[in-house]
C-alpha cells in the first residue's frame, strides 16, 4: 500500500509559483498548488514506502531554489 503525505512549504517572496510548478514536476508528486497562509504551497505526493518518502522530500523537494522550509504530514487510516 502506498504512503501517502502533505507538504507543507513556506518560500522567499515571490517565488511560490515558481516552487509549485518545479514540485508538480518531480515523480510521486499528485498536487502542488500555491495557497494562502502560514504556508505558500501545499504538496499531495504519494510513495511506496516511508522511507522513499523520505527521500523524495529531502533529496528533491527541499534542493528546489526558493524554498526556506518544508512541514511533511503523512497521512494516516484510523
Amino acid at each position: 500500500m502506498p504512503v501517502h503525505a502533505y507538504v507543507l512549504i513556506q518560500t522567499e517572496v515571490g517565488r511560490a509559483a515558481s516552487v509549485a510548478r518545479s514540485v508538480g514536476a518531480i515523480p510521486g508528486v499528485v498536487t502542488a498548488e500555491d495557497v494562502t497562509g502560514p504556508y505558500d504551497v501545499i504538496v499531495r505526493v504519494e510513495a511506496a514506502s516511508v522511507d522513499e518518502l523520505g527521500r523524495m522530500v529531502v533529496s528533491r523537494v527541499q534542493l528546489i531554489e526558493g524554498i526556506t522550509r518544508t512541514v511533511t504530514c503523512p497521512v494516516v487510516n484510523l
